[in-house]
């Protein structure tokens, strides 16, 4: 049976806004970038210098992403990832050289930085998949972030500008502006619909997305938890297994499936 890849972005792109409303409606503090009025200074300054390790420890994974690609002769599309790599290597120094402009910290402060334990469980279920089955969880990471960001970071930075200055933060706008202006949405898709040659492979992808979210959920409940936004005491392991089993659709229909 093959795979209608039009229709499964479809529905993958679907899943994701479910994702991102649900990012709204249950976790907590998750609009007060977008609609606060006052941003703790210090709640910003852990939250990028988190961005940046998340960063770097991404562009890791997209390194052996491409040496997978090459090592199973996939070169058209070690390639294209090799061009994704290049063009997101630096984007973390866009976010570094706005936290320099606002506290004087350097890029060598920052990577001094212990990464979040939800960071460490992000990159040890890439490791882990592309270890034991690919990079698909790798490349649906990207274009989990790709999409959502699109929705969700031009509104967080008009209001982030209003507060900190658009001199402040021109690297976050640099940086979200170019993602959108070369369409890296579709440039993943591309890629990443090359890992999907069968219903077995449309099921797993979904799987790996509902997964990725709740990685990134809890990403955001340690920070407001590290940063005091919110008092919840939740631990970041039961956010990840809670919300990997939420209600979201847990297969594509059969309209992918031609």
């Amino acid at each position: 049976m093959e795979v209608n890849y039009k229709q499964l972005k479809h529905e993958i792109d679907d899943l994701i806004n479910t994702c991102t409303e649900k990012f709204y409606e249950e976790v907590p503090g998750a609009s007060y970038q977008m609609t606060s009025k006052e941003i703790d200074k210090e709640f910003y300054e852990c939250h990028t210098i988190q961005t940046i390790l998340r960063i770097r420890l991404k562009r890791m994974i997209d390194a052996l992403t491409v040496n997978w690609l090459i090592k199973n002769h996939q070169m058209r599309e070690a390639k294209k990832w090799a061009e994704y790599l290049e063009d997101e290597m630096l984007h973390g120094n866009m976010f570094g050289k706005d936290l320099e402009n606002m506290t004087g910290i350097s890029m060598d402060d920052i990577y001094a930085h212990e990464p979040f334990l939800s960071t460490k469980l992000l990159n040890g279920y890439f490791y882990y998949t592309l270890e034991h089955e690919g990079p698909m969880a790798a490349l649906a990471s990207a274009y989990f972030l790709e999409n959502f960001s699109r929705k969700t970071q031009p509104d967080w930075l008009d209001n982030l500008e209003e507060i900190f200055g658009k001199d402040n933060l021109k690297g976050a706008r640099a940086h979200v502006s170019y993602d959108i202006e070369v369409d890296h949405v579709d440039f993943v898709w591309n890629v990443l619909k090359s890992t999907v040659h069968n219903p077995d492979d449309a099921h797993k992808l979904v799987e790996h997305i509902r997964v990725l979210f709740s990685l990134f959920a809890a990403y955001f409940i340690e920070l407001h938890q590290k940063t005091g936004l919110i008092k919840d005491s939740t631990s970041v392991a039961s956010v990840v297994i809670q919300r990997a089993g939420s209600e979201l659709p847990a297969t594509p229909s059969h309209g992918s499936l031609a």
